[in-house]
């Protein structure tokens, strides 16, 4: 057993009588955890041309999004050659396509600008935007769970018929119904 300084700042300093190397391994091992924890956002970049293809623009958004709903800041870079840069309005065109798809996701950082042959904005996640993203598959799965404003009591039209058995049919009825009529399939 070792007398171990646990807290120096406390007047008068606190001691106690333990395992020193107990006391260190304790100390890693909540070091650690806290690392854990900690959320690390980094800057991923993603670059554009101005002459992109619908396709390619929509991956590559999808991408950008992707990392935006992980947290991290992203670069937009619309990339410049040539003829290109006497055009830098079809740049910031793309640039507002762009922050117009994730607008749900981010918002704008910095604004487009200008560097030299490249333009560059940069997107941040919008923790606004992610709550209420997450809210609303909660709200539809407790629908389907049964749970919320359509499956109050009294809500119910009257006696429930067993699943798959179809709408109820009148009294007095032909016994032939509308939905059991084909429709006709095109090839």
């Amino acid at each position: 057993m070792d007398l171990v300084e646990v807290a120096a700042e406390a007047n008068p300093p606190v001691c106690r009588i333990m395992d020193y190397n107990r006391f260190k391994y304790e100390a890693a091992q909540r070091a650690k955890e806290s690392r854990r924890k900690a959320t690390s956002t980094g800057i991923k970049e993603m670059k554009y041309r101005p002459k992109i293809g619908v396709g390619d623009f929509d991956t590559k958004t999808r991408q950008v999004a992707r990392f935006l709903g992980e947290g991290h800041k992203v670069k937009i870079t619309i990339m410049f050659r040539g003829r290109e840069m006497s055009h830098p309005e079809l740049g910031k065109k793309i640039l507002d396509q762009v922050a117009e798809q994730v607008a749900s996701v981010a918002k704008v950082e910095a604004a487009p600008k200008l560097d030299g042959r490249n333009m560059i904005m940069v997107l941040a996640p919008d923790r606004r935007g992610q709550v209420r993203k997450q809210t609303a598959p909660d709200a539809e799965a407790g629908r389907e769970r049964g749970i919320g404003p359509a499956s109050e009591a009294g809500s119910s039209d009257g006696p429930e018929a067993p699943p798959g058995a179809g709408p109820a049919e009148p009294s007095g009825g032909s016994g032939v119904s509308d939905a059991a009529v084909p429709t006709p399939q095109t090839t």
